[in-house]
């Protein structure tokens, strides 16, 4: 089983930038991908960025390419969302995800929510104008 708690969520200006955090218990995440998804009120949950078990390969929603960066720390079983430039259309709450075992000692960096089986609670980000 696998355990994900998010944090660094807040409310900031448009050009700041915030930093998420997830936590991962339970066994190690050094075997798979982990990913970011968010979902803004009334709309559906879409793809942020995922990174594969080594961090040699990472991918991106175009709307977040070049100022979001994930990145991963195995040893300490983290995983982070660097966003700069924020803009108020990333106003959402922001999940960190671990994909289904079938992925698990693969490169793979899935962008389907359906290829993920486990989830954070998520952490609200907004951004005002």
């Amino acid at each position: 089983q696998v355990q994900l708690v998010e944090s660094g969520g807040g409310l900031v200006r448009a050009g700041d930038s915030l930093r998420l955090s997830c936590a991962a218990s339970g066994r190690t995440i050094s075997a798979y991908a982990m990913g970011w998804f968010r979902q803004a009120p009334g709309k559906e949950r879409d793809f942020v960025a995922a990174i594969n078990w080594s961090s040699f390969s990472a991918v991106y929603a175009d709307s977040v390419k070049g100022r979001f960066t994930i990145s991963r720390d195995n040893a300490k079983k983290m995983v982070y969302l660097q966003m700069n430039g924020l803009k108020p259309e990333d106003t959402a709450v922001y999940s960190c995800a671990a994909p289904s075992p079938g992925l698990w000692g693969t490169n793979a960096t899935p962008k389907a929510s359906n290829q993920y089986a486990y989830w954070g609670q998520g952490t609200q980000v907004t951004v005002s104008s």
